[in-house]
């Protein structure tokens, strides 16, 4: 299957929902002000945000609707362009390269959005470009989850950093550096408990993990993800906007995205905190994470069937 054809399957239930709703609010030919109301007010309640919603609206105002072109057709080519326009500054493509030196990735994120799988297929990446990788098993609070990590690091060939449920998630943060360090390895991934951004111990360990790494490689880490499930809509923004205030975030993975149709909130966060997109998650199979490229997400996100 290819990018595109990934990208149509996963944003299916986003895309219904966009073409749907332009065809009901469009009825004729010609755009009037009560028409713009209504999809600037539909774009809101797609979790595209106030911000692009209004910006489209005004494109859409501008822009001399040809009568003998189907209107829907139309605007939804202004939607795509203002997608691509809007999105494609935040493209990593970059991210899954083999860097000159140690690269130490921190992957953050609330209970249930997918972070150890999510790992587990930025491994499987990383493995395809030919870097050595290191799985850094920080969840100490759920066996669950250290157990789940070795199951990806066999599966991909990836090195492994693990203690013992309830110890301390910094130390084996700075054992994974140390091991890195010596055995000449590419990229660490370390893995973090899932930690509600509004409960104030667990965002202080988070930072006491990125102050203990520091320790190791002063330049630690290079990255941080922030892991977001599209399902949860507009409160991801509550969530970047906590989790940057602890380490600042230099990119996203967004998961979940088949099975929703709230793919809009990528629009929305996009406009407001204009962070890196790394990777969507468009499925639950090994090779279901793609790298982003705004083009496919915007003729995905505005594919009419």
């Amino acid at each position: 299957m290819g990018i595109f054809e990934k990208f149509k399957l996963g944003f299916k239930k986003s895309a219904d929902n966009i073409a749907s709703g332009l065809r009901e609010i469009i009825i004729k030919k010609e755009i009037d002000d009560e028409t713009l109301n209504k999809i600037e007010e539909f774009l809101i309640s797609s979790d595209v945000g106030i911000d692009a919603a209004s910006e489209i609206k005004e494109i859409i105002s501008q822009n001399k609707i040809d009568p003998k072109k189907n209107p829907v057709d139309e605007i939804n080519d202004i939607l795509k362009n203002y997608i691509i326009e809007l999105m494609e500054p935040l493209e990593r493509k970059d991210f899954f390269h083999k860097k000159e030196k140690l690269n130490v990735i921190l992957v953050s994120g609330v209970n249930g959005v997918g972070k150890t799988t999510t790992i587990g297929k930025i491994g499987k990446i990383f493995k395809s470009n030919n870097n050595s990788v290191l799985f850094s098993a920080c969840d100490t609070f759920r066996a669950a989850a250290i157990d789940q990590l070795e199951k990806w690091a066999e599966k991909v060939q990836a090195t492994i950093i693990k203690s013992t449920p309830g110890s301390d998630p910094a130390s084996v943060a700075y054992k994974s550096l140390e091991h890195a360090k010596n055995n000449n390895v590419d990229q660490v991934l370390i893995d973090t408990a899932g930690r509600l951004q509004n409960k104030k111990n667990l965002m202080d360990e988070f930072k006491k993990i990125g102050n203990v790494i520091k320790k190791s490689d002063q330049s630690a880490p290079h990255e941080v993800i922030l892991v977001l499930d599209a399902t949860s809509g507009q409160n991801i923004i509550n969530q970047l906007e906590e989790f940057n205030k602890i380490i600042p975030v230099t990119g996203l993975i967004m998961t979940k995205l088949d099975g929703t149709a709230k793919g809009g909130v990528l629009i929305a966060i996009s406009k407001k905190y204009k962070v890196p997109i790394v990777g969507l998650g468009l499925g639950e199979k090994e090779d279901d994470l793609q790298i982003f490229s705004a083009e496919e997400f915007a003729k995905a996100f505005t594919q009419f069937n």
